[in-house]
């Protein structure tokens, strides 16, 4: 009580404060008048706590409030994204949280839906989540969200994870015949590969509509009647879509790079004085530069050039790409290594560049989930010989020399 004492700032004055002289039989209230919005001790206070707070809960930025309903009260949310969500999609471009970037599942809202508004059925990994609910503008719509362990739609449905075991679970326990006398959802073309519809309608009575493959189509497609027409079916991959992902491809690499670092340099220590610092540092810089060239290979100029590289599979267009590279690797230290350190050189761009390149098919919708294990099956016992080929050869040439 001694803070309330001290003469930082007259707040209160007259019969707004109770006196301290006044004798008090138990508890009573400091201030007795109505609650003001003013700034007193410090800044002025935020807004009053929403009804709907829960002690451990925590209301979300991009609800805007709740709406009641026959099954209770459900958050309608924004349409439009603020600066928390275009910083939340950067950090998940770039790896940072992704596999937390997810919302709970169950029903949302947009708009001023009703008994005859559509539903419509996403993921709840939160950039998906996100696509979605920014292109519902001046929509009244039903939005449920399924259970994907904060996968995307496309990937989730290739796991199973949205699958027709989770979409009937959500249907049902979301309560959704109270919610909505129709019996349609609107699922994303993308998830057809995990959800049976007859199935869905049998277990749970609600048929399954197939809508477009992006969510910006979404208004058109309703517009339309509930039809997709040929645009709304086609998968594009353009450039700018495949730009976007290779942050992603590239968040992967800083642990691993963690571990091969100092390989890379004790490896390039060892010779005929059993180990030097000044070669494991010299040629350690060498090797890095060949690693960091099969980054750029496979993990940018694959995916930037993926139309106009020759070869179908994804790991010979990462070799040639990764050719291409180490051979101007080759080209930067002619003269300081003899053909054996640059045959390591040239192989260890080779393997690193083909790797990444592989590993982007995930991302692509030129692939199947069996045609990628195939891929792998075949691509990574020649990657891995040719890494250990990199590795005798680089080795073995600090003795030749």
């Amino acid at each position: 009580m001694d803070d309330l004492n001290q003469p930082k700032k007259k707040c209160c004055s007259g019969d707004d404060c109770a006196s301290p002289s006044e004798d008090h039989s138990g508890l009573q209230p400091l201030f007795v008048s109505a609650p003001s919005d003013e700034a007193c001790c410090g800044s002025a206070p935020g807004p009053q706590s929403s009804s709907y707070e829960k002690p451990g809960y925590k209301l979300l930025h991009f609800v805007e409030e709740f709406i009641e309903t026959p099954i209770g009260p459900i958050p309608r949310v924004k349409t439009h994204m603020e600066r928390t969500d275009i910083l939340g999609t950067l950090a998940a471009r770039l790896g940072t949280g992704r596999n937390q970037y997810k919302i709970a599942p169950g029903l949302y809202c947009v708009g001023n839906p009703g008994q005859d508004s559509a539903v419509l059925v996403t993921a709840n990994y939160k950039l998906s989540f996100d696509t979605l609910r920014k292109e519902l503008t001046l929509l009244d719509a039903w939005i449920l969200v399924v259970d994907t362990r904060g996968i995307n739609v496309w990937c989730a449905a290739g796991k199973a994870l949205f699958g027709t075991r989770e979409v009937v679970r959500c249907v049902n326990h979301s309560m959704l015949k109270k919610l909505v006398r129709h019996n349609q959802l609107i699922l994303p073309q993308l998830a057809a590969t995990g959800v049976s519809a007859h199935q869905v309608k049998k277990e749970s009575g609600f048929a399954v509509l197939w809508g477009p493959v992006r969510a910006k189509d979404i208004q058109r497609f309703i517009a339309n009647g509930r039809k997709v027409d040929g645009s709304m079916r086609r998968v594009t991959f353009s450039m700018g879509e495949r730009i976007v992902l290779i942050p992603v491809e590239l968040s992967q690499l800083p642990k691993p790079t963690m571990w091969l670092l100092p390989a890379i340099f004790l490896l390039s220590g060892i010779g005929t004085g059993f180990f030097s610092l000044s070669d494991a540092f010299s040629r350690g810089l060498m090797v890095l530069t060949a690693y960091a060239a099969g980054i750029l290979g496979g993990a940018v100029a694959a995916p930037v050039l993926l139309p106009w590289i020759p070869l179908r599979a994804f790991a010979l267009k990462g070799m040639l790409t990764g050719i291409a590279a180490g051979l101007a690797v080759a080209a930067i230290f002619h003269g300081r290594i003899i053909w054996v350190e640059a045959l390591a050189l040239l192989l260890i761009t080779i393997v690193i560049s083909s790797y990444l390149a592989m590993n982007f098919t995930g991302s692509t919708p030129f692939t199947s989930p069996s045609g990628v294990e195939k891929e792998m099956r075949r691509a990574i016992p020649l990657q891995a010989a040719a890494a250990l080929i990199a590795l005798v050869a680089w080795v073995g040439a600090a003795f030749a020399g």
